[in-house]
């Protein structure tokens, strides 16, 4: 899950309650799932013997409780696709944005990014009945969401679950990249790591964060900006952080960033060679000539009257999502 460091960027609480079993269903106990440090609610979703499958869908845009527990067919996998028994589905930003803006695929739609489960029928050679996968459905262009309790994906979105964070960030979805950590990792905290693990090496990549860079990374203790402090700093770069509370700082220099702070104002101007912003914060006055500023966060873009940060904005880019 990705917590953006700015205020104005922190998704609410709201995920799927899948949770309440049907009568048919073989329950596990509800469970929960840590992304950097914090506890979310992520109850195991049951496998049912049933033509249907339970999703939490929206049937129009609007606030938490538009949200809403619908039984749907259950998804047949197409030639080239792995069907999904869900275990846990993180929430991102992404997804309480397409529940309360007019984007995303047509109504009603099941939300979720990152499904984590045990596959149930398979049409790819990769993969079999009762390997453990997490995937990134995509699902503002697939339409597929993940929560649900069923889902089907083509083989080319999924990688085989970790098992521990050593290798959570080498997926075949994302650029060859990871943590140097050896921490078991269960299937149900696996769930947070697709779209994070995925976007964080992009924008560190069109960053061109490398050796000899002072690269900032705002919105340090949320999930994006945690894995590209870390990725970062394997590259031998030196890593600054802002974050959005005082609470984060020392998680934010557990990740290996060297300078923390916690209010934009207290940056230094001009030092830093390359920002990647998680948290839609102008940090624009903290570029170097000649830096580079890499957004992942909505519209409104940073502005300033400065030169600087004229030039900063010329070079930003704004394609990727969180």
């Amino acid at each position: 899950m990705d917590r953006p460091g700015g205020r104005g960027t922190e998704p609410d609480r709201t995920g799927p309650d899948l949770s309440r079993p049907a009568p048919d269903a073989d329950v596990d106990e509800g469970r929960r799932t840590r992304s950097f440090g914090r506890l979310i609610p992520c109850p195991l979703a049951p496998h049912r013997r049933s033509p249907c499958t339970r999703s939490n869908q929206i049937a129009r845009h609007g606030g938490p409780e538009v949200l809403s527990v619908r039984e749907i067919p259950r998804p047949t996998p197409g030639v080239g696709e792995v069907l999904i028994r869900t275990v846990a589905s993180s929430l991102n930003p992404v997804d309480w944005k397409t529940r309360a803006w007019e984007v995303g695929p047509q109504l009603p739609a099941t939300l979720g990014w990152d499904p984590a489960g045990v596959v149930t029928a398979s049409h790819h050679s990769r993969y079999r009945p009762g390997d453990q996968v997490i995937a990134m459905s995509a699902q503002l262009a697939t339409s597929r969401g993940t929560w649900t309790e069923q889902v089907s994906q083509p083989a080319r979105l999924l990688a085989a679950a970790p098992t521990t964070l050593a290798l959570a960030l080498a997926l075949a979805l994302a650029l060859a990249l990871a943590l140097a950590l050896a921490l078991a990792l269960a299937l149900e905290d696996a769930a947070a790591l697709p779209l994070a693990g995925i976007t964080a090496p992009q924008a560190l990549s069109r960053a061109a964060v490398t050796d000899g860079d002072n690269a900032l990374i705002t919105g340090a203790a949320g999930a994006v900006g945690g894995i590209a402090v870390r990725l970062a700093r394997r590259t031998g770069a030196t890593v600054d952080a802002l974050v959005a509370r005082l609470e984060h700082l020392d998680a934010a220099r557990e990740l290996g960033a060297k300078d923390v702070w916690h209010i934009r104002a207290d940056l230094p101007r001009r030092t830093c060679t390359a920002v990647l912003d998680t948290a839609g914060i102008d940090t624009c006055p903290a570029l170097a000539p000649g830096g580079r500023y890499i957004s992942i966060s909505d519209p409104p873009a940073p502005t300033s009257d400065s030169k600087q940060a004229a030039l900063a904005q010329a070079r930003k880019w704004s394609a990727l999502r969180s």
